[in-house]
């Protein structure tokens, strides 16, 4: 076996140059190629799958029964090979037996043969077929192994597309359609948009993958490299955002990855076994795509979707194939698709033009959306079959708002959709005319309404919406856009500023959240990978076992909040010796700072967040040790009904005007009030108007919530007795009704209660 990957390819692609080059049928060149794949990987098997007409047909077979040839056949996602085409994965099986998807085929004899491995054929990002290899003796194939088949699987999509063997154009790559069509997504940037489609980038096809000089591919490389790190330079200069810095943080991670020799390294090993310069990048690709299917922490995928977005970027230049949308220029308003986009990409466009984007990926902690965020563009994320469904030219009307986008309207659907713009400008108009009003009710009683943030930049919604300050800023953000650990100077810097915009309107400082779903790949477990990441080494279980983070932390805020109040409050408690010790972690550093007579808060006040349910029986504990108390709702309710949020099939099956939450809420209320204890509701439930009308009817009296939701609550507040609606609660949770929801809006609706 050769020492390396790039050997073994190269020693593979080498025998196969001259086959590709002969004038021999292509069934011929196919029996040829499984010969020698076979051989130089020492395997008693090897067999090509390719799709015809929908289905898996065995081509070729070194090893297995050749009566089986053309007979065989599997739909996608049957057995092994269907399951590594329909799912564009590479499976390594030592016993092949064992995989739940295993489908045995009597006709091809393979009962006698245990290992197995198989990689996808892609062209044009569509799994065109399966290079597989098996052996008698139980044994995975090794690593050099799976990349000297995935680098022969590019040569072989390139020979049975140019012999036509293959299907050359699925019903996922044409629009099946020209009637109107409403497909939905997940709200990412808020907003509503209309204009026309224009996808980012036409498809690279790359139609020579072996090299006739690899070190002339080399050079190519090498200049696209230097004129890719150009190109991100010169956007990285010329970004412009208005106040704060996390989008220049940002940027700054995506030039790390640009700049990155590992990632350069491994295109040049690509053209070492063989690769054109195309080729070896969009291998490199491939395998990245692969490892971004693997990966459950969303915030390591998106670090992975720039590394994506730069191979793109270097795949136009070494190509010559520059015409993406932003280079061409935008003509008119436009409605930008892509499968995702880098940070870069989206600042390259015009702003006059570019009035949302629709993503096949994308998430909520995406580079590319925290900087359309700042830039003010909706962006609707993992939008399924955009390219069945939207042509280029077509209509779109962008609603983030509903989760959904309407591609060829109707001119009523048109009307609609301007009268809903019209209106929803009017309510942006009239909440903005509450900024000065307090969130008051009509019997007298002052609501503190409050905002949640994790940006520099969120700070200027208190002065837009006239809340009453930040009930929860999320820490952890800094760490989350960061390609480093953030020094405390530089935590330090952020917490300061904060302070400074917020002027004398509370800030409640959350400790890092960090671990679970959010985790950072500088800050790895050495545990094994968790099953539930949302119940497992996060938020303060991992601040307490690093201290170190969690002691720089301590130091930064309490530095930063110099002659002022610092409230901080730490999440996920769920005891109360948990909040002891994170207390006095903080309070070990305030003392050392007082030690070397430097300026300390006038005040510090210390709160909880109440997300796990086993700490609402130990209250009687908690609560004397407590400034505060914040009830996490999101978290709370997926504890409390063992339902993951993140899971669709679960999102919308339970309710928070469900009796549970409600009476577990007004029992940490009544018991938090008992002990002069204030309790606020951080969490989307505050932030909707009918939920937020029923947590004051509880007794609440905090609000935390988004900026957008502001102006919607104030006008709740403002329109609602609390006397009567109390009233109303108590006797709702006397005697359930089956619609809890259905019964609290039928009485919000005779008060006259403002819930648009």
């Amino acid at each position: 076996m050769p020492v390396s990957a790039a050997a073994s390819a190269r020693e593979i692609l080498t025998r196969l140059h001259d086959v590709m080059a002969a004038r021999s049928p292509a069934q011929a060149k196919l029996n040829q190629v499984v010969e020698i794949i076979g051989e130089a990987l020492d395997s008693e098997v090897c067999s090509i799958y390719l799709l015809r007409e929908g289905v898996l047909e065995l081509f070729a077979t070194r090893g297995l029964a050749p009566e089986a040839v053309h007979v065989t056949k599997l739909a996608l996602g049957e057995g092994l090979v269907g399951t590594i085409a329909e799912q564009n994965e590479i499976l390594n099986l030592d016993e092949a037996a064992s995989h739940p998807d295993f489908a045995y085929k009597p006709e091809t004899g393979e009962d006698r043969y245990h290992s197995f491995a198989g990689v996808p054929i892609v062209r044009r990002e569509r799994s065109v077929g399966v290079l597989a290899v098996q052996h008698a003796d139980p044994r995975r194939y090794a690593d050099i192994e799976i990349e000297a088949l995935q680098t022969v699987a590019m040569v072989l999509s390139e020979l049975i597309a140019n012999a036509g063997l293959i299907d050359q154009g699925g019903p996922k790559d044409r629009v099946q359609s020209t009637a109107t069509v409403r497909t939905a997504g997940q709200k990412l940037v808020d907003g509503m948009a209309a204009g026309y489609a224009v996808f980012h980038q036409p498809r690279v096809t790359i139609e020579h993958t072996v090299a006739e000089d690899t070190e002339a591919e080399r050079h190519r490389v090498y200049a696209a490299f230097d004129k890719m790190r150009e190109q991100i330079d010169r956007i990285a200069r010329e970004a412009e955002f208005g106040v704060g810095d996390e989008h220049q943080e940002v940027i700054a991670t995506y030039k790390m990855f640009a700049y990155d020799e590992g990632w350069a390294r491994r295109i040049n090993e690509a053209i070492d076994s063989g690769l054109t310069a195309e080729a070896a990048i969009e291998r490199v690709q491939q395998r990245t795509r692969q490892r971004m299917r693997q990966i459950d922490d969303p915030l390591l995928a998106d670090r992975m979707h720039d590394l994506e977005d730069l191979s793109n970027r270097l795949l136009r230049i070494v190509s010559g194939q520059m015409g993406t949308a932003a280079q061409l220029g935008l003509r008119q308003d436009t409605i930008l698709i892509a499968r995702n986009l880098g940070p870069a990409e989206l600042l390259e466009y015009d702003r006059r033009r570019l009035k949302g984007v629709i993503l096949e990926e994308g998430s909520l902690t995406a580079h590319v959306t925290i900087v359309a965020r700042a830039m003010g563009v909706p962006v609707l994320g993992r939008v399924r079959d955009v390219r069945r469904t939207i042509a280029e030219g077509d209509l779109l009307l962008l609603d983030v708002t509903e989760g959904s986008v309407l591609v060829r309207p109707t001119l009523p659907m048109e009307e609609a959709f301007d009268a809903k713009l019209v209106l929803r400008q009017k309510r942006k108009a009239a909440y903005a005319a509450l900024r000065d009003l307090a969130p008051q009710t009509r019997d007298g009683h002052r609501i503190t309404v409050m905002v949640n943030a994790g940006l520099r930049d969120d700070v200027a919604a208190l002065d837009v919406t006239g809340a009453d300050g930040i009930g929860l800023f999320r820490t952890e953000f800094q760490f989350l856009v960061s390609a480093t650990l953030p020094q405390r100077e530089r935590q330090q810097r952020l917490y300061r500023e904060v302070l400074d915009a917020a002027g004398d309107r509370p800030v409640v400082f959350r400790t890092v959240d960090i671990g679970g779903d959010k985790a950072l790949p500088y800050l790895v477990s050495d545990d094994a990978e968790e099953e539930n990441p949302a119940m497992g080494w996060r938020a303060l279980r991992l601040a307490l076992e690093r201290d170190g983070l969690m002691k720089a932390q301590a130091r930064a805020l309490l530095e930063a909040a110099a002659g002022r109040t610092l409230n901080v409050m730490f999440p996920m408690v769920s005891e109360a010796w948990e909040f002891d010790e994170a207390k006095a972690l903080f309070e070990a550093q305030r003392n050392w700072i007082a030690s070397r007579g430097r300026r300390l808060p006038n005040e510090i006040r210390y709160g909880a967040m109440l997300e796990v349910p086993s700490l609402a029986y130990q209250l009687d504990l908690l609560l004397p040790r407590v400034q505060f108390l914040s009830i996490g709702t999101n978290d709370l309710t997926q504890f409390l009904f063992a339902a993951d949020r993140a899971n669709p099939k679960l999102a919308e099956r339970y309710d928070w005007l469900s009796t549970s939450i409600l009476r577990f809420v007004k029992l940490v209320s009544d018991q938090a009030r008992a002990a002069g204890v204030p309790v606020a509701v951080c969490g989307e439930m505050g932030g909707r108007p009918l939920e937020a009308m029923a947590l004051i009817g509880l007794g609440i009296e905090r609000l935390s919530i988004t900026p957008a939701a502001v102006g919607p609550i104030k006008a709740m507040i403002r329109s609602i007795d609390r006397a009567r609606l109390g009233e109303r609660m108590t006797a709702l949770l006397a005697q359930p009704p089956r619609d809890f929801r259905g019964a609290l809006s039928e009485w919000a609706t005779g008060e006259g209660v403002e819930l648009a």
